[in-house]
């Protein structure tokens, strides 16, 4: 069937569930840009997401399986505007957009 040869690769399902702003489980994870205690950055299946946050840390991370588990205060969850670059998250936290 035509639809299926225009994809690389089945699309990640994308879901966030937050306990108690306490732990984050996200699904349709394609990549970690980069976290620290207080911010994490990543890319989803559903676009470039930013974490902040207080003591965050990645308690469990599969790239394979698209899974991330972070624990710490979260404050917000951001995503990128759609239609935004890819990597306008990192270059936004750095100044260059």
């Amino acid at each position: 069937m035509a639809y299926e040869l225009d994809r690389d690769r089945p699309e990640l399902d994308h879901r966030v569930l937050l306990e108690g702003r306490e732990q984050l489980v996200i699904s349709g994870v394609e990549e970690v840009e980069s976290f620290d205690e207080n911010t994490i950055l990543l890319t989803t299946a559903q676009g470039g997401l930013e974490i902040q946050g207080e003591g965050l840390h990645i308690e469990k991370l599969s790239l394979d399986g698209g899974d991330l588990k972070v624990e710490g205060r979260v404050n917000a969850l951001i995503y990128e505007a759609e239609g935004g670059r890819r990597g306008g998250l990192l270059a936004r936290l750095l100044g260059g957009g």
